[in-house]
C-alpha cells in the first residue's frame, strides 16, 4: 500500500542537469512539446469515453425504451458528480503526482465505458455512467497543473489555447466515430473508445513527467518560488483560502462558466437529437454537424487564446465577453432559422462553436494564472463545479422541458443562458492578468 502511495507523491527534486544555458533551454523547449502533446492526446481520449453517450442517445433511447428526461438525468447526475470529482481532484493534484494521476483517471474511465456498454437497464447503466463522472474529474486538474508548471504565465494563454483543442478535437473525432459505429450497435460506441483508452493511458504513462524540477530541470521563468517544494495541508489550505477562494474575480469566472456550459453542453449533448428531430437530419450527417461545432471551436479558442496575449495583456476576462456576445448572436439566428438546410444550421452551429469556444478554454487559463501554479489545479476545478452544475438545466432539465414543450423551449434556454453570461464576463472585465506579482 504504501509502494502505491509513493506514486502519487510529487516526486522530489533532483540535481539539475548539466550543461550550458542553450543546451537546458533546448532540453527544456523538447519537455515542454512532449508535455503538450501528451496531455492533448489524453485528454482527447478522456473525452472518448465522456462524450461518447451523445451519439449513442437516439439509437439507445429507442432499443431500451429510455425517455428524455432518463437520458437527460444521465447527463446531469454524471455532470454534478464530475464537477465535485474536479475540484476534489483539482485539490489533489496541486499536491500530487499529475501523471500517475492522469494515467490513473483514463484507465478508469475505459473500465466504466466497458461496464457501461454490457448493460441494459436504466439503473445499472445509470450507475456505470454516474462513476465514469468520478473518474472523469481525473483528466483535467493534473493537465492545468502541468500547463502551469511547463509554460511562463505570459504564454499561458496561447499554449493552454492550443491545449484546450483537445475538447474539440476529443468531441469532433468521437462523435464522428460514434455516429457510424451507432448504425451497427450503440454498445460499440462504449466498447471501442474504451479501447483505445486503455492503449492511451499506456502512453500517458511513458510520456508524462511532473514538474521540471523533477527531472532537473529549472523552473520556468516568473515563477520561481511561487509553489514550496515542502508545503504542509495547513500553509497550502491557507494559501487556498486566500488566493482561490478569497478572489472574487475566480467567483465571476467560475459563475460565467455556469452559462457557457450551459451553451456549450446544450449543442454538444443534445445536439444529435435535437437535429433529428426538429430538423429532420439523418444521424450520420447530424455527427458530422456537431463534430463541426467542435471544429470551429478549435480555431475559435487558437483566437481568443492568442487576442488574449497579444492584444488583452493576458487579461483573459476582457476576449471571454467578446467572444460570448458573439456566441449569443449565433445561437439567436439558430433557434429562429426556420429550416431543414444541413448548410445554413452547420454553418450557424460553426459560427456558435468559433465564439463559445474562447471562454470555455480562456476560463480556466485565467483562474489558473490568477490563482498562480500553486493553486492553478484548485482553482479550475472550482470553475468547474459551476460548470457542471449546469447540467441541471443543460441535461435533465433540458431534457424533460423538451418533452413538455418542445425544441423551441429548449433553444430559448440557450439563448438566455448567453445573454446571462455576457453580463457576467462584463463584470469581471477589470481582473488582472495573474497573481504572480501585483504590477499587472
Amino acid at each position: 500500500m504504501n509502494t502505491l502511495l509513493k506514486l502519487f507523491v510529487q516526486p522530489p527534486h533532483i540535481e539539475p542537469l548539466k550543461g550550458s544555458k542553450e543546451q537546458i533551454a533546448a532540453i527544456f523547449k523538447g519537455w515542454q512539446i512532449r508535455i503538450l502533446m501528451s496531455t492533448m492526446l489524453g485528454y482527447i481520449l478522456f473525452y472518448f469515453v465522456r462524450k461518447n453517450l451523445s451519439i449513442a442517445m437516439p439509437v439507445m433511447g429507442k432499443e431500451l425504451g429510455i425517455t428524455k428526461a432518463d437520458l437527460g438525468l444521465f447527463l446531469t447526475l454524471h455532470g454534478l458528480i464530475y464537477g465535485v470529482s474536479r475540484f476534489a481532484n483539482g485539490w489533489l493534484a496541486d499536491r500530487t503526482n499529475a501523471r500517475m494521476l492522469m494515467t490513473t483517471g483514463l484507465l478508469l474511465c475505459a473500465a466504466m465505458n466497458i461496464g457501461f456498454g454490457l448493460s441494459s437497464t436504466v439503473i445499472v447503466l445509470g450507475i456505470f455512467w454516474m462513476l465514469n463522472g468520478w473518474v472523469q474529474g481525473m483528466g483535467f486538474p493534473p493537465c492545468a497543473r502541468l500547463m502551469t508548471h511547463w509554460f511562463e504565465p505570459r504564454e499561458l494563454a496561447t499554449k493552454q489555447s492550443i491545449w484546450n483543442t483537445s475538447h474539440s478535437i476529443g468531441a469532433g473525432l468521437v462523435v464522428i466515430l460514434c455516429g457510424y459505429l451507432a448504425t451497427t450497435s450503440w454498445r460499440l460506441c462504449f466498447f471501442v473508445p474504451a479501447a483505445l483508452a486503455l492503449a492511451g493511458s499506456v502512453v500517458l504513462w511513458l510520456t508524462l513527467r511532473d514538474t521540471p524540477p523533477s527531472i532537473g530541470l529549472p523552473e520556468v521563468p516568473g515563477t520561481e518560488g511561487s509553489a514550496p517544494a515542502h508545503e504542509s495541508n495547513a500553509q497550502h489550505g491557507a494559501f487556498l483560502k486566500k488566493a482561490v477562494f478569497g478572489n472574487r474575480y475566480i467567483w465571476l469566472l467560475a459563475t460565467a462558466n455556469f452559462f457557457v456550459y450551459i451553451v456549450r453542453y446544450g449543442v454538444l449533448d443534445w445536439g444529435p437529437t435535437l437535429l433529428t428531430e426538429a430538423k429532420g437530419i439523418k444521424l450520420e450527417h447530424a455527427g458530422w454537424m456537431v463534430a463541426a461545432f467542435e471544429i470551429s471551436g478549435v480555431v475559435g479558442m487558437l483566437v481568443a487564446g492568442y487576442a488574449t496575449d497579444r492584444i488583452f495583456g493576458g487579461r483573459g476576462a476582457r476576449t471571454c465577453f467578446c467572444c460570448m456576445v458573439g456566441a449569443g448572436l449565433a445561437t439567436l439566428a439558430f433557434w429562429k432559422l426556420d429550416s431543414h438546410s444541413v448548410l445554413a444550421n452547420t454553418a450557424l452551429l460553426c459560427v456558435a462553436g468559433f465564439f463559445i469556444y474562447g471562454p470555455q478554454a480562456l476560463i480556466g487559463i485565467a483562474v489558473a494564472n490568477l490563482a498562480t501554479k500553486r493553486g492553478a489545479a484548485t482553482a479550475a476545478g472550482f470553475t468547474g463545479i459551476f460548470g457542471y452544475v449546469s447540467t441541471l438545466f443543460s441535461g435533465w432539465g433540458l431534457g424533460k422541458l423538451v418533452d413538455l414543450r418542445g425544441w423551441d423551449a429548449g433553444l430559448l434556454v440557450i439563448v438566455i443562458a448567453s445573454a446571462l453570461g455576457t453580463l457576467v464576463f462584463a463584470v469581471a472585465w477589470p481582473s488582472k492578468a495573474h497573481g504572480y506579482s501585483t504590477s499587472s
